[in-house]
């Protein structure tokens, strides 16, 4: 049910989104130390609406379909605003194309999975990259202007968060060619049985 506690936090999620796009935009050292805080908030409702799905067994479809969905739009969005106010540091914008070109290919497999039937699941790698994406993005947002506004700048937040994105590509391209490779593995699959199919019909 969407009024599920495990489903409210990711609304929740999705709901910080332009609050998060907001306080980018504003520019400020207390609106990016603000926007740091409310995104590792967010963060924290990722991992607490599955285990708490589990816990309280309320798995249900609109929530895997939800949660995903939910990920995805907070850090493309982020990713965009990022790099809309020049705050993708050490040539992180390219980091960020390959993240986003990943995530849209995996979201095609998926569904293209669905129509047969079958399910992409997420693996370890996967949810390291995702870990790694979320320090880096956290980091990003605030900046060196947070490490200035809490008394630490020397601390060089914003070119930490940018290698950090950088090194979150590694995983996400050998989990996303794994999946590419489940995905074209189902394809062949799917086409061979298509062609016994028709050889087999009288």
């Amino acid at each position: 049910m969407l009024t599920d506690l495990p489903n409210v936090l990711t609304l929740l999620r999705i709901a910080s989104i332009p609050i998060l796009v907001t306080l980018v935009a504003v520019q400020a050292p207390w609106a990016d130390a603000m926007a740091c805080v409310i995104y590792v908030a967010a963060c924290i409702t990722d991992y607490l609406d599955g285990m708490l799905a589990r816990r309280w067994k309320q798995n249900s479809d609109l929530g895997r379909m939800m949660d995903p969905i939910a990920d995805k739009l907070l850090v493309g969005a982020l990713l965009l605003t990022l790099a809309g106010y020049s705050k993708l540091t050490l040539g992180s914008l390219f980091a960020a194309i390959i993240i986003m070109l990943r995530e849209i290919l995996v979201s095609g497999l998926r569904e293209y999975m669905a129509t047969q039937r079958a399910t992409l699941p997420s693996t370890r790698l996967a949810k390291w990259k995702t870990g790694i994406q979320m320090v880096a993005i956290g980091m990003l947002l605030a900046g060196d202007s947070t490490a200035a506004l809490i008394d630490m700048p020397w601390l060089p937040v914003g070119r930490l968060g940018g290698a950090l994105l950088w090194f979150s590509v590694i995983p996400t391209v050998v989990s996303g060619w794994g999946y590419l490779l489940a995905g074209v593995t189902r394809m062949t699959q799917a086409a061979k049985s298509a062609r016994l199919a028709s050889k087999a019909a009288p």
